[in-house]
């Protein structure tokens, strides 16, 4: 029996684990995913994902696939990975796809959310679920600040080091603040990210939201491509992967890796 190819949506709390990617003697998403294969069909897979998420950070809409050889129904893998993965951690959706389909190198674009809990008092529900911050922030000027992020850049000054990377050209698509259940929350969609791009941009225009430096300081830190001169790294509890979007009529063409999802990785 030949291989098949199964697309998984998988859901999870990151405050449980050490990030996305497998490492030595640490709990991590693509470990736990790994394991729950092997007690259902006995196989030794390796599950690829659209990126890799940093310890602590969560996932509403992360993509993986993987190969086997089981008798499983595709559509069935999610009730039965479900049965044998921890409560942290939930396949939304399974399905067989293309061999070609690849869910890091076939994504086109994807979404972040970063969640800021915005009030005096720290909130037991929302801890590691947002970033607190009890001074009050200007949303506004965040959003003005948001803005300048819409279209293609070059994103150095908002990427951490440690990265592999050699071009820090991304798009932007969707950069904005509202306001959800309490929460201050950034929206981005872009056809990749840098390491931690997101969390620094959060960063920044909090601390434009806190009257720390002017959202027209945003054009000067993109042109000037220094680390040094944008805002803090916000922490990982606050973001969200909310979801990687495919080509619905070429799911399987494959973009450039540097153009799109090289380094990714948040």
């Amino acid at each position: 029996m030949g291989f098949k190819r199964i697309k998984l949506v998988i859901e999870y709390d990151g405050s449980f684990f050490h990030g996305w990617q497998v490492q030595n003697n640490q709990l991590s998403v693509q470990g736990e995913i790994e394991k729950a294969i092997f007690k259902i069909t006995g196989e030794k897979v390796s599950v690829t994902g659209s990126g890799r998420t940093d310890a602590g950070v969560h996932a509403f809409g992360q993509v993986a696939h993987f190969d086997t050889q089981s008798r499983i129904p595709a559509e069935k893998f999610a009730v039965v990975l479900n049965t044998v993965l921890p409560p942290s951690i939930a396949v939304i959706s399974s399905k067989e796809v293309s061999p070609d389909f690849h869910a890091r190198f076939s994504a086109i674009k994807k979404t972040y959310k970063y969640k800021v809990l915005n009030r005096p008092m720290r909130s037991p529900i929302m801890d590691k679920r947002a970033w607190h911050v009890p001074w009050p922030l200007d949303i506004e000027s965040m959003n003005r600040a948001a803005a300048y992020f819409i279209g293609r850049h070059d994103f150095t000054a908002f990427c951490a080091s440690g990265h592999n990377v050699k071009n820090f050209v991304r798009e932007i698509y969707v950069s904005e603040w509202t306001e959800e259940e309490g929460c201050f929350v950034y929206t981005v969609t872009g056809n990749g990210f840098l390491y931690n791009m997101v969390r620094i941009m959060t960063g920044t225009m909090v601390e434009v939201g806190l009257n720390k430096r002017s959202a027209e300081n945003i054009p000067e830190l993109l042109e000037k491509k220094n680390r040094r001169l944008a805002g803090i790294t916000a922490p990982p509890y606050g973001l969200y992967l909310w979801e990687v979007f495919y080509d619905e009529e070429n799911p399987n063409g494959r973009p450039g890796r540097e153009e799109c999802f090289g380094g990714d990785d948040e």
